[in-house]
């Protein structure tokens, strides 16, 4: 059974930084495909960045690549999102989800964690 738990969220002012942790459980996390997501307020979700087994294959989205950093620990079961310049539009609440994004999901699945929120405002 798939557990994930995101942390690191908060309220941060514009051009701020952020670092957002996804804990998991169930082997093998090191063989997993993983990604974030975030939904914005009123919004549908959208695919962020995702990683697979190691350096050298991340891939990001066009509205945040080169402010955003994937990566993973998997001697810890971990994965992060490091975030800066932050922008208002990045307020969200952000998922870590096992697998691939598809694009026009509207509903989370047992892959998906619960979400952490990101603020960002002045």
């Amino acid at each position: 059974q798939v557990q994930l738990v995101e942390s690191g969220g908060g309220l941060v002012q514009p051009g701020g930084s952020l670092k957002l942790s996804c804990r998991a459980s169930g082997l093998p996390f090191s063989t997993w495909f993983m990604t974030w997501a975030r939904q914005a307020p009123g919004k549908g979700f959208e695919w962020v960045a995702s990683m697979g087994r190691g350096v050298g294959d991340e891939v990001y989205s066009g509205s945040v690549k080169g402010r955003v950093t994937i990566s993973r620990d998997n001697a810890e079961n971990m994965m992060y999102l490091q975030m800066d310049n932050l922008k208002p539009e990045d307020t969200a609440v952000y998922f870590c989800l096992r697998g691939g994004f598809m694009t026009g999901t509207t509903e989370r699945t047992s892959n998906w964690g619960q979400g952490t929120q990101v603020t960002v405002s002045s």
